[in-house]
């Protein structure tokens, strides 16, 4: 496996103006790294109850929520694998489980229609989370363009995401990153995510420039969009 498949960090969000964008860039060319992967469109399919119940409690705001999605970071054929992950938060901590599997797979694992469980701990971890829920099926198809900075001396990254969008048919990877756009261009939602503290410059920075922690999911904003309701995650 050359992935992560674990992760256990803190992820802060900030909603930007692209004045914003454009200096906190400038500083944080002093002290991170282009990740090598560059410009990203990441691509997403979410996967809920036909009564779209995994989003509508997470958007209650509860001390304890989870999301399962298929995510790929490029194009991807039914054949080709991408990745199922199982994302939790509890009191502020993100935990995210994810493993590797064919798309077609990994689709037909999820809805129900095979037995396509992985034998491994976080299989197992997201076989009781399929069928704890049942009825599971793609919802949205969510995609958004992302750079991503890399602190060389710590377990800090910085996301950069744009052109945040969805859809509610065509509910696949290997169609193009197509939909309804949730972000405006003049705003870049921001993310910083680490299992520890944030460094003193880049705390100075956030509040000199008076930025402060947003609420903000992708997949909730889709749904209030969907529906026509306001979102306040």
């Amino acid at each position: 496996m050359d992935y992560q498949a674990i992760f256990k960090r803190y992820e802060l969000k900030y909603l930007l103006s692209r004045q914003q964008y454009d200096r906190i860039r400038e500083v944080l060319s002093s002290y991170m790294a282009p990740d090598p992967y560059g410009l990203t469109t990441i691509r997403n399919v979410y996967f809920d109850t036909d009564s779209f119940l995994l989003i509508r409690r997470s958007m209650e705001k509860p001390m304890y929520k989870e999301k399962l999605r298929v995510r790929s970071y490029r194009t991807r054929q039914m054949s080709d694998p991408v990745f199922v992950e199982l994302k939790k938060k509890y009191k502020g901590v993100v935990y995210k489980r994810r493993l590797s599997m064919p798309q077609e797979d990994a689709f037909s694992w999820l809805s129900g229609a095979v037995d396509k469980m992985p034998h491994s701990q976080i299989g197992r971890e997201l076989e009781y989370f399929r069928s704890y829920y049942g009825g599971l099926q793609p919802t949205v198809f969510l995609s958004y363009d992302r750079q991503a900075l890399l602190c060389p001396h710590s377990d800090l990254r910085i996301t950069f995401d744009t052109a945040i969008r969805y859809r509610t048919d065509g509910l696949s990877l290997e169609l193009p990153p197509d939909g309804v756009v949730l972000l405006p261009e003049d705003q870049v939602l921001m993310e910083l995510k680490t299992a520890g503290g944030l460094p003193l410059w880049l705390t100075s920075f956030l509040s000199r420039e008076k930025l402060f922690k947003a609420s903000y999911s992708k997949y909730a904003h889709a749904y209030a969009h969907m529906k026509g309701v306001h979102s306040h995650v």
